[in-house]
């Protein structure tokens, strides 16, 4: 019986009770919050084609299902990847998070699940080119309630503020992956600096000759910013 434990071990017993119903609470909804938005993806994708002037295969949206923690959306030459973290994490006792008055009245509705989304070059991944280099885009985060925030480019300013104001729906799914889709569609593939290429080995030579494996992405020797891409409105 727990009660005939020491206090000690009653401690670290209805610790880890408390802690593995939070932590298994928090992947649930964030499960389930990943199970919608690859609907969303593959509803997306469709009805985006549908309506597409160009029907050439190299610009249509192409959703795949990767697994149970990776979904795939691919347009023109990039690739979207949505990757959901099997761990659940507590923020920093430096983030913003913890002056909302949310997690202040409960420290416990800082546990959150993480879902990640990366762009790539599309050709990085069809000629499984290992070094290339992908972008975080966007991270989501959701906890056991599924209040949520969500960082990254041209993502909402005032996600702190808002959070534990409003449980994540389909709607705010759609327009997260709206605007990581438009974010990556003006991150344009810039010119590496000279120095950085001026020098090749013979295996890079060979290797390029035979699946094209110089190293390659979007800013390769150049400053990853929130500010890097064209606004075209």
């Amino acid at each position: 019986m727990a009660a005939d434990l020491p206090s000690g071990q009653q401690k670290i017993l209805s610790g880890l009770n408390n802690k593995s119903q939070i932590k298994l609470g928090v992947f649930n909804q964030t499960a389930e919050v990943f199970a919608q938005l690859k609907e969303i993806l593959s509803e997306m994708s469709n009805d985006l084609n549908d309506l597409l002037d160009n029907n050439d295969r190299r610009v249509r949206l192409e959703y795949r299902d990767r697994g149970k923690f990776e979904a795939e959306l691919k347009f023109a030459d990039d690739v979207l990847i949505f990757s959901m973290h099997s761990d659940i994490f507590l923020f920093d006792r430096n983030h913003s998070v913890w002056k909302s008055d949310y997690v202040k009245k409960e420290p416990l509705n800082g546990f959150c699940g993480i879902i990640s989304v990366y762009n790539f070059l599309a050709d990085s991944l069809k000629d499984n080119r290992s070094e290339d280099l992908g972008y975080l885009v966007a991270r989501i985060f959701v906890n056991r309630d599924k209040q949520f925030l969500v960082e990254g480019k041209r993502q909402s300013d005032n996600v702190v503020s808002s959070f534990g104001s409003k449980v994540l729906g389909r709607d705010e799914l759609v327009s997260v992956v709206e605007s990581a889709v438009l974010y990556t569609l003006s991150f344009d593939l810039l010119v590496p600096p000279f120095d950085l290429v001026k020098v090749a080995s013979v295996e890079q030579i060979n290797d390029k000759i035979e699946s094209s494996k110089l190293q390659t992405g979007k800013r390769v020797g150049y400053k990853y910013n929130t500010d890097d891409v064209l606004d075209e409105g």
